[in-house]
């Protein structure tokens, strides 16, 4: 899956917010400029050496970076020591993407005139474009030393401290950057990237939106205030905002995906298969989107499907630790009478770097479709993946005492237990088995599961234990 998602839907919302704002600083020509030139490339009247600079500026200023390069390239023939004409031509290359001849044409700038500061913030975003984001502190660095009141630098800097995981350093220069800048939309919306990575959803959530009252188009604005407020369990609004996103960006996969996610925490799993349906038709190498949408087809009943899906999530290749996926728990199966016994629950969860997610939940469907053998090999993967998955243990010993291993089964029980002493089902499980096989340890599993929050042992304890 193309990264974007906290880093990855962080990454793609820092990409998209990472848009050049320095300016085009002209300058003033040196005295010494000559009266006429040769003509220049569209024809006509000979002009200046500065009537020349102004007709690249212009020309970039309407985004015709290639021909604004050539009259920068022109004015250079006439003065080949102009550190403005070497700023200007970088900057046009750097939007034409030549990154390694705008560090060129930046480091002439900055030879000829080492004060200049725009030329050390456009080589350190160039250098930033390099993914050589320690290289670009150092111009961003040189630049707040030389315009401390420059927010360009200050944004620019901070964009590359998220990169750098400095997040702290980065919230502070998103600060200065607004204080010099306050209507500064791209701010705000960088600003709200970073006090997600701080968690802190709700100051996420007012700096989104005042990106969005500040430029009502910018779609990351939206998806990134919905993020925020799917971690503050607001689905019905995250939902709401995906949407508005979806509609500025109809190919937006990212918050198509999400808003499938939000869906699914509401229940709607018709509504979140539609999303990760469309998601997957604009980027069908979403692992993430792959793993939903098995798990609503799932909830759906069509498990067969469901686990088509969940072996297509498995081939792709590993998931990203950065993803918000799905986790369920599994139904409580202890002796026929526990099928019903506990309703299952969603959950939001961090994704291991290795598949045991995707295994586990195949795992799950497999053993509804009634593929028992299948199911174990698959908990065997997940736990082989991550050997403190506590649910794998558990729900592994659940389908062991459905074929007669209930020994097998108290032994899983107990791992999980290990895992996660608060495990009020895993006692739960293990004490009906035991006491099933004549063990007097059953009652008190039963009773520590009732004192944990599990009130159906209750139920077990005054028909069985007393």
């Amino acid at each position: 899956m193309k990264k974007s998602f906290l880093s990855t839907i962080i990454t793609t919302v820092l990409i998209a917010f990472a848009t050049d704002i320095v300016s085009h600083a002209q300058g003033t020509a040196p005295s010494t400029t000559p009266t006429t030139v040769t003509p220049p490339l569209n024809g006509g009247t000979p002009l200046t050496f500065q009537e020349i600079i102004d007709l690249g500026v212009t020309q970039s200023q309407l985004s015709n970076h290639a021909q604004a390069q050539q009259y920068f390239t022109q004015a250079l023939a006439i003065q080949p020591d102009s550190p403005i004409a070497f700023f200007n031509r970088g900057y046009s290359k750097a939007q034409l993407k030549d990154h390694r001849g705008a560090i060129s044409d930046y480091d002439k700038a900055i030879e000829l005139n080492n004060r200049y500061s725009e030329a050390y913030v456009g080589r350190g975003q160039s250098k930033a474009r390099q993914d050589d984001h320690k290289g670009a502190l150092q111009d961003y660095n040189r630049a707040v030393e030389l315009n401390p009141a420059d927010p360009t630098a200050y944004y620019s800097r901070g964009l590359s401290k998220i990169k750098l995981e400095n997040f702290k350093g980065s919230l502070s220069d998103f600060d200065k950057c607004l204080q010099f800048s306050k209507e500064n939309p791209q701010a705000y919306a960088a600003r709200g990237v970073v006090k997600q990575k701080l968690e802190d959803y709700k100051g996420s959530l007012e700096d989104f939106s005042k990106s969005i009252e500040l430029s009502p188009k910018r779609p990351q604005s939206f998806s990134g205030r919905a993020y925020s407020k799917m971690k503050m369990n607001n689905f019905k609004d995250a939902i709401q905002d995906y949407t508005k996103a979806i509609e500025i960006s109809p190919d937006d996969a990212e918050s198509s995906y999400y808003r499938g996610f939000c869906k699914s925490q509401m229940e709607d799993y018709s509504g979140a298969q539609i999303d990760f349906d469309r998601a997957l038709g604009q980027d069908p190498e979403n692992v993430a989107a792959y793993y939903g949408r098995g798990f609503a087809k799932s909830k759906l009943g069509r498990v067969k499907e469901a686990i088509e899906d969940f072996n297509k999530a498995a081939s792709i290749g590993n998931i990203e630790s950065n993803k918000v996926v799905y986790s369920g728990s599994i139904s409580k199966q202890a002796l026929d009478d526990l099928r019903s016994g506990v309703q299952e629950r969603l959950k939001m969860a961090e994704m291991s770097p290795e598949r045991s997610e995707v295994y586990y939940n195949r795992g799950l469907a497999k053993s509804r479709s009634g593929d028992t053998k299948g199911a174990i090999d698959d908990y065997n993967k997940a736990i082989a993946l991550n050997p403190t998955y506590y649910e794998a243990y558990f729900t592994r010993g659940m389908v062991k005492s459905q074929l007669g291993d209930q020994r097998g089964a108290i032994q899983d029980c107990s791992n999980a237990i290990k895992l996660n002493p608060k495990y009020s089902e895993a006692y739960f499980v293990r004490g009906i088995i035991r006491h099933a096989l004549g063990d007097s340890e059953g009652c008190f599993d039963l009773s520590k599961s009732g004192e944990l929050g599990y009130t159906g042992a209750y139920a077990v304890i005054r028909d069985y234990c007393n």
